[in-house]
């Protein structure tokens, strides 16, 4: 296992900006808003000389209850996981009572700890850091995270602590492993997208048989999209749980035009997207968008419709045909029937997610692809265009996720629409594809003597002139 580190302190002390400099990356949502992170974010760590995974964690306030509390809850659990836990505060703010309650309940836990005050660009460091030795923390470590100013000095710190942690405990417990291999996150991964509060984070959960996500009743509870790798019956997954994407015009909160983001580039990074629907909210314009968003990315699709217990039985036929009618055009995903709270056809999902990822992800050979060319065109030929039929020779492959045909002819660019879909519809039926889009590109032969004008050679003339003497007598 590699070494975790995770980010914990009140709000707005600059976990997630850290988080950031850390990872070498920008996907902790940073603004200044106090409680802007709410689950616990993962990520691989680039700065020092040595693998780890941060955790980025949501702010400790106190609070007992509603949102704190379950954000409280994450942050605990991000401390159970860690290896080294750095503790940040904030040197413009100074002391607070709640950094005393952190600083109490670590050393309670009894994890290894470091002191890390940030904001210290433009202030004394010693100034800025003397109150905080009253917390008996140990060395302070001063940053400024914003601009990465002692964030170096401080990972030398993080591996010191990693190697006595390593020395007091036996051979081959702590594994530093090589940082290539943490270069992409493990197996299959799946994002799942929907609109706000229709059980995504529920979903992530129950895949993965702990209270992993912040779940609450209040729309827009994830803001990140967070990467959650697990292992299921030998197959590694990363989940990506992303936040609800609501219309444009709606979208107001600078924070959750960043959101927004995000999920697309989630889409962009996944394997395979779950889109989850909720049964009892119906098919609405926003979830069509959606679906166009992840077919113009080309990923392979899985349809889950949440919150399917309890519904009664006439209710349930009515949202099968309203499901029917407007998700017609998807019938190469499979559409899975779902409860997330209480597990219902959950198990299911992951042998669809599997299913779409092998389509998207095969091999197709030229020969193969020439042969149901062949028999495409046998069964049904293109049309004429200007008295010629158009010739289609040959296929081949032309990429992956989704799968891409590449078939050669003459006069490819005059093909009708429906011909195409004709095609289309042939190689998913033969190829067994399910889940994926499938895209075709066409490309015309080009003759190689057009332009050329016709010159004969001084042989090719001498005969021509006794060819015309024969035929003249």
């Amino acid at each position: 296992m590699i070494p975790v580190i995770a980010l914990v302190g009140r709000p707005n002390v600059g976990k997630s900006t850290l988080f950031n400099q850390l990872t070498r990356s920008r996907d902790a949502l940073v603004a200044d808003l106090p409680g802007l992170t709410r689950d616990r974010q993962y990520g691989i760590g680039r700065v020092g000389d040595f693998p780890y995974m941060a955790v980025d964690t949501g702010g400790l306030s106190g609070e007992a209850e509603g949102m704190d509390a379950a954000m409280a809850q994450q942050t605990r659990q991000a401390i159970a996981e860690a290896d080294v836990v750095l503790f940040m505060v904030d040197a413009r703010d100074g002391l607070a009572a709640q950094d005393q309650v952190i600083a109490a309940d670590l050393r309670v836990l009894g994890v290894r700890a470091l002191l890390v005050v940030n904001k210290v660009d433009g202030l004394d460091i010693d100034a800025a850091s003397a109150e905080f030795h009253s917390l008996g923390m140990g060395p302070i470590v001063p940053i400024a995270a914003s601009h990465g100013r002692g964030v170096s000095v401080l990972m030398q710190r993080v591996r010191q602590e990693l190697d006595a942690l390593a020395a007091a405990q036996p051979p081959g417990t702590l594994i530093l492993d090589d940082p290539e291999a943490l270069e992409r996150w493990p197996g299959i991964r799946v994002a799942l997208i929907g609109r706000p509060n229709v059980g995504k984070s529920t979903l992530v959960n129950r895949f993965l048989g702990e209270e992993r996500m912040v779940t609450t009743p209040i729309a827009g509870t994830t803001r990140d999209s967070i990467f959650v790798p697990f292992k299921r019956n030998e197959q590694d997954y990363t989940l990506i749980d992303t936040a609800g994407l609501r219309r444009r015009s709606r979208v107001f909160d600078v924070v959750e035009k960043f959101s927004v983001v995000k999920t697309l580039k989630a889409i962009e990074a996944a394997h395979v997207v779950i889109v989850v629907f909720d049964a009892q909210a119906g098919i609405a314009d926003q979830d069509a968008h959606l679906l166009g968003m992840v077919l113009e990315a080309g990923r392979a699709l899985v349809l889950a419709v949440n919150k399917w217990d309890g519904l009664e039985p006439e209710v349930r036929d009515g949202i099968r045909e309203d499901l029917e009618r407007k998700l017609g055009f998807l019938r190469f995903a499979r559409m899975r029937l779902i409860s997330a709270r209480h597990g219902t056809n959950v198990g299911h999902l992951l042998e669809d997610v599997q299913e779409a990822y092998a389509s998207a992800f095969v091999d197709l050979s030229t020969p193969q692809l020439s042969r149901l060319l062949e028999s495409a065109v046998m069964e049904h030929q293109p049309p004429l265009v200007g008295n010629r039929r158009i010739k289609l020779r040959y296929a081949h492959q032309g990429g992956k996720n989704p799968p891409v045909i590449v078939i050669h002819g003459n006069q490819t660019e005059a093909l009708p629409g429906s011909y195409k879909r004709f095609l289309e519809n042939f190689f998913r039926k033969h190829l067994k594809l399910v889940g994926t889009p499938l895209r075709l590109e066409f490309k015309s032969s080009t003759n190689p003597f057009a332009g050329r004008k016709n010159v004969l050679t001084e042989s090719q003339r001498r005969k021509r002139k006794r060819l015309l003497r024969h035929v003249k007598r």
